[in-house]
């Protein structure tokens, strides 16, 4: 949605909003999980969020560096921005110029949410946040930015994620073209054990193809016996 009109004054009627909120749910109670919230993010909210931690330039909605650095700086901690970012998905504000285009009430919730706002309240406003840099090339790096660790197992990339396939057991033998095809169109040959929808059907979008191509060469080069020709179904 567009960046509202005095940012800091929203910011901070919000943060007495997320204050009480927080007073409620009590303190130190939180189980959020902040790697998985940078997936989430990553997700679902990068397709419209600038926020340099997470590698998301979307400008649909506002910048949440520029739109938290205000609170940052007036010595506002992560807990009262993970407040706010819980009170603006549950509630967020309609856009004054084009309803069409502001954020849906609930875009995440329970733990989703959760995770989400402590990764926004860890990062967001930041100053020199930038995603965690990784040895492996660029193709590496995608894997890293996108959270794909965060779903798969792949031992290049030392993660474990169990949500989606061990790309080290399904992509050997795997052309070029169908690991790209699985990235960008997930549904179209689901791994077996897997339902559909599990794997985000936006990357195609909020991926440049550039990287996408990287991340494919990536991950031929990693997984076991190469996992297929660079050539095939070029």
């Amino acid at each position: 949605m567009p960046k509202p009109p005095n940012p800091t004054r929203l910011l901070l009627s919000l943060a007495a909003l997320a204050a009480v909120a927080l007073g409620a749910s009590g303190c130190g109670t939180s189980t959020a999980d902040v790697a998985r919230g940078r997936v989430l993010f990553i997700q679902k909210c990068g397709v419209c969020h600038t926020l340099a931690e997470a590698g998301t330039t979307a400008q649909i909605g506002p910048n949440l560096d520029h739109a938290f650095a205000a609170a940052r700086e007036a010595g506002e901690g992560g807990n009262t921005i993970e407040g706010i970012v819980k009170t603006q998905v549950g509630f967020p504000r309609p856009s004054n110029s084009d309803p069409a285009v502001s954020m849906p009430r609930d875009v995440v919730t329970g733990q989703d949410l959760e995770d989400v706002a402590a990764y926004v309240g860890r990062y967001a406003g930041v100053p020199g946040a930038a995603p965690p840099k990784v040895p492996g090339g660029p193709g590496a790096q995608v894997f890293a930015n996108n959270g794909c660790g965060g779903c798969h197992t792949l031992a290049a990339a030392k993660s474990g994620g169990v949500t989606g396939p061990n790309l080290n057991e399904v992509l050997p033998g795997q052309s070029a073209a169908m690991i790209k095809e699985s990235i960008e169109k997930p549904n179209a040959k689901i791994a077996k054990g897997y339902p559909a929808n599990v794997m985000p059907q936006n990357f195609s979008t909020i991926i440049k193809p550039s990287e996408i191509d990287q991340l494919v060469e990536y991950l031929i080069a990693s997984t076991a016996k190469g996992g297929g020709s660079k050539s095939k179904g070029r």
